[in-house]
């Protein structure tokens, strides 16, 4: 290729956090959300407020500023976590991937853009499928670069299908535009000839999600350590947590260290990092609050303004994580206890959001949340309630996981069920941004206590709030109960820690 001609570049990504127990993904889920092809990727990079994968806009922003290249639109689908995904739309989108980046070659370098721990209704490694195809179209030649989220589940198959894997490095996630951007420096050394190499090992830890935060704890301390080993001859040391409840053979914290040279540089590092994961193993141990303690923390809020107002999240039912964004444990153990000032969102019920739009604003009248019961969980909740405020649920995030992406909520409604304000969606969203609340007229800084439903992410949208101590992580029945003991895993190499109390391992000779 002479100097002139600018490299082409694939882009493609298929983004799906798959949890098992949770209801089945299937095509209506993407178009709800994002499922863009070709010239429709480019527009969407170009608008003021893009929906697609923030680490997608971060590599083609330092594409833009690096070299001439030409971006090769395929395809990227991004939904929220959920379920394992309709393996026949599995099928049908990796052979219309298969099929566009054969009608894009030649092709200079590929971009994957996936979260890692997507399962679908028949195979438990489907992001391993797409870079094996991506590899296979390719050839062994062609430069192919990978970003995941830091809960992918990684495999083999994963690591050898690619040069170079690049996850995220923050919990709550604030740090996907940078590694996008990182990704396309990388790949500027692929091109100048590096031939990198890699090491891969996969710890017997599982941790629960609310161990994974990087501001402080084990987790924390392995990511900054990590971090310390790039320089000269290591290019990227990528940590991934991985996903649980994806219940799958590649279950488990995993360690991809990029070295520059060869020579055993990648596994000296990777092995270090091992060492030091193993000795903290059982730090990856969750500790929740009751929900009776939790209802205590509000009331005392509520009753003493002079105390600080609390957030607590449903760490059980986090849409984020594949819950259903719909039980009621938390809202109506402080209905009952007649807490007051009180914020709830954003509960995901389509049939309840629809009728309280056909009541219009002002009206009265028995909010049945959950009335098919959809879930072990999600049970039935009656109560009184009025229509406050009804919106389209379009909006734009504004700080956090979300920030300038548009989203959209569906049909939105808030509702007054006396002490607690709750905001009842149609599109199962994670509550990390408060726009969410904003949008319907409430103000954040005058409650005494809001209830999320959300794992993690809450924490950077929310922070100008809530500090780490007014977090109360909330011990609730759900899909996503960081209690990892509580679930019928299936498919997940035994015995792993926390799952199993007593696991015996040691760094590989």
């Amino acid at each position: 290729m002479s100097e002139s001609q600018p490299r082409k570049v694939a882009l493609l990504g298929l983004m799906l956090e798959s949890n098992s127990f949770a209801p089945v993904i299937t095509e209506e889920d993407y178009v709800n959300r994002v499922y863009l092809a070709g010239h429709e990727i480019l527009r969407d990079l170009a608008s003021i407020d893009p929906m697609l994968p923030t680490e997608m806009r971060g590599f083609c922003n330092e594409m833009d500023g690096l070299s001439a290249w030409q971006a090769a639109p395929i395809l990227v689908g991004l939904v929220e976590a959920g379920g394992p995904l309709d393996h026949g739309f599995f099928e049908t989108t990796v052979a219309e991937m298969r099929r566009r980046l054969e009608a894009a070659m030649p092709l200079d370098a590929v971009y994957i853009c996936n979260h890692g721990a997507m399962i679908t209704t028949e195979i438990l490694d489907p992001d391993g499928e797409i870079f094996a195809m991506v590899r296979e179209v390719v050839g062994p030649d062609t430069p192919i670069v990978a970003t995941l989220d830091l809960h992918g589940n990684v495999s083999s198959r994963m690591v050898q299908s690619v040069d170079v894997i690049v996850s995220y490095q923050t919990n709550p996630h604030v740090d996907m535009f940078e590694r996008g951007k990182e990704a396309a420096l990388i790949l500027q050394e692929l091109f100048a000839g590096m031939k990198p190499e890699v090491a891969f090992l996969r710890l017997p830890i599982v941790p629960p999600t609310v161990t994974l935060l990087t501001e402080e704890g084990p987790y924390a301390e392995l990511i900054d350590y990590g971090q310390t080993l790039e320089g000269k001859e290591i290019v990227n040391v990528s940590i991934l947590g991985g996903f649980a409840y994806s219940d799958t053979p590649k279950n488990g914290l995993a360690i991809i260290v990029t070295a520059r040279v060869r020579g055993g540089v990648a596994e000296r590092a990777a092995k270090d990092i091992a060492e030091r994961a193993w000795k903290e193993h059982k730090r990856f141990t969750p500790i929740l609050t009751p929900l009776e303690t939790a209802v205590e923390r509000v009331l005392e809020a509520s009753r003493n303004p002079e105390l600080s107002p609390v957030i607590l999240a449903d760490v059980a039912d986090n849409p984020g994580g594949g819950g259903n964004g719909n039980t009621m444990w938390i809202v109506e153990a402080l209905h009952e206890a007649g807490a007051e000032g009180v914020i709830a969102g954003v509960i995901n019920d389509p049939a309840l959001a629809a009728e309280a739009t056909g009541l219009g604003e002002g009206a009265t009248f028995t909010a049945v949340f959950n009335r098919d019961e959809p879930d072990q969980f999600s049970r039935r909740f009656e109560v009184e309630a009025r229509v406050v405020a009804l919106r389209d649920g379009d909006c734009v995030g504004r700080k956090g996981f979300y920030a300038g992406r548009r989203m959209n909520l569906g049909r939105t409604a808030l509702l007054d069920i006396g002490g607690i304000q709750v905001v009842v969606i149609s599109i199962r969203t994670q509550c990390a941004d408060p726009v969410f609340l904003e949008m319907m007229g409430l103000d954040i800084g005058a409650a005494r206590a809001v209830v999320v439903k959300s794992r993690g992410h809450f924490r950077a949208g929310f922070s100008e709030f809530f500090g780490p101590d007014q977090v109360i992580e909330v011990d609730a029945p759900g899909l996503t109960s960081p209690i990892l003991s509580r679930f019928d895993f299936r498919n997940m190499r035994r015995p792993v820690f926390p799952v199993d109390r007593k696991v015996e391992w040691s760094v590989p000779a």
